[in-house]
This record gives C-alpha cells, structure tokens and sequence, in this order.
C-alpha cells in the first residue's frame, strides 16, 4: 500500500503515455503547477462533464500557471476519441498497468449496484511548481469541483 499521501509532501513521480503515446513526466512540468485529474473512465457521464468542466476552464487555469492532466486506465485509442468527441485542450494519460493511480491511492475497491469491483475513484491532486502537493481532492462531486481547484491555483 502506497504511503498516505499528504499536502506539503512530494507527489508521486511518475511517466505515463499520452493519448499520442508520447511520454509525459510529472518532472516535465517543474515550475508549474500540474492539475492532475484522475477519473474513471472515458466518454462516461460523470467524467465527461468533469473533463468538460476542466475545458471550459482552462483560460483561467493557464493564466495562473498551471497544466491540466488527466488520467485513468483507458488506452491511447479510447483517450483519443474522447478528446475528439470533446475538443480536449490537455493531454489524457494512460495508465493501463495501474502503476500511478496506486501510488497516488486512487485505485479502491468500488461497489455498483451491489458488485464490487475495482476502480478508479475520482480525486484531483494540485501539485505546486516545486512538485509537491498543494491540494488533495478525494471522491470528487462533479459539480463545482473546477472552482476549488482554481481557489487553489490562485491562493
């Protein structure tokens, strides 16, 4: 089990593939803050508006220095038609052998309709410009979420 993650403390380094199979590094983006998004899965209701919801905010997420990245275990393909379909302005990580969203402990066992199963649980992670973390968001609500990220961005 990863270590608990806390605010003030290094984020998890990590390399993943983008939706091009590009490798994009946390370390990619020192000196800026990285909004690191980790949400279940592709072209689905909740994670839609969530990816949507980051879209539609990125002007005001740019202008205080800070990158959108969002992750989940779909691949390149699945990542790609998603961007498409939605015009996403940010690049879509790959984690298919799960190694990030485990060291960030974002994958858990999850229940729906009285299945368990595992999965992955929508949190948002802002880490600073000297990589460490600035903001922890677990079991994210959708709705307002973008305006709790961008009160950090700003503080």
């Amino acid at each position: 089990m990863a270590t608990e993650l806390e605010v003030g403390k290094k984020a998890p380094a990590f390399s993943l593939p983008d939706q091009s199979g590009e490798s994009v590094s946390l370390k990619d983006f020192a000196g800026k803050q990285v909004v690191l998004y980790f949400y279940p899965k592709d072209d689905t209701p909740g994670c839609t508006k969530e990816s949507c919801d980051f879209r539609d905010h990125i002007t005001p997420i740019k202008k205080a220095g800070a990158v959108v990245l969002g992750v989940s275990c779909d691949g390149q393909a699945s990542h790609q038609k998603f961007i498409k379909k939605f015009t996403l302005p940010f690049p879509l990580l790959s984690d298919e052998e799960k190694v990030v969203v485990t060291a960030y402990g974002v994958y858990k066992e999850k229940s729906m309709y009285g299945k368990k199963y595992m999965g992955i649980e929508r949190s948002t992670f802002v880490i600073d410009p000297a990589g460490k973390l600035k903001a922890i968001f677990r079991k994210v609500k959708v709705d307002g979420h973008v305006d709790e990220v961008l009160a950090v961005l700003k503080a």
